[in-house]
């Protein structure tokens, strides 16, 4: 088996939450919500959504960014959630007596999720140096240099 070595990111800090007691699917239709937008969005869409999976998610976030500032020293306002996943986790099971000697299983499903967030003041200061580039008093005309987004296809379901 050959395993990849992985890089070290600078910028993105991430929380664990593993066996969360909710359905994968449940706690999906949150993290869809939230997926791509920035951290103090995030907490407000989190606290407004009347779903009983937002209360975990929302401390999961929260974490994120308390690792953010205190392990890297990264501004919450920079904050853009950069990967958001539910995995399914174990099925709990359980068995209800019932009348006559039978019993009844109960099964109660978990999930991990994964919060990554990433810091945006690094590209914000590229695009600047970018832009200094660019202006007519630069004395580097011949440098290319295009940045693609690779998040948006430019259709109307992008998230902003």
């Amino acid at each position: 088996m050959i395993k990849k070595k992985k890089k070290k990111s600078y910028t993105s800090v991430y929380a664990l939450g593993q066996y969360i007691s909710m359905s994968a699917h449940k706690a999906r239709r949150v993290i869809d919500q939230i997926r791509g937008r920035s951290y103090e969005e995030a907490l407000m869409i989190l606290e407004l959504m009347p779903y009983r999976g937002c209360y975990p998610i929302f401390k999961l976030v929260y974490s994120a960014a308390a690792n953010a500032s205190h392990n890297k020293g990264f501004k919450e306002t920079n904050l853009v959630i950069r990967k958001a996943e539910v995995n399914q986790g174990n099925t709990v099971k359980k068995l209800n007596p019932r009348a006559r000697g039978r019993s009844y299983p109960i099964k109660r499903s978990t999930c991990h999720i994964t919060i990554v967030l990433e810091d945006i003041s690094l590209y914000q200061q590229y695009e600047e140096y970018l832009m200094y580039l660019k202006k007519p008093g630069c004395s580097n005309e011949n440098i290319n240099l295009t940045c693609y987004d690779t998040y948006s296809s430019g259709g109307p379901w992008d998230k902003k």
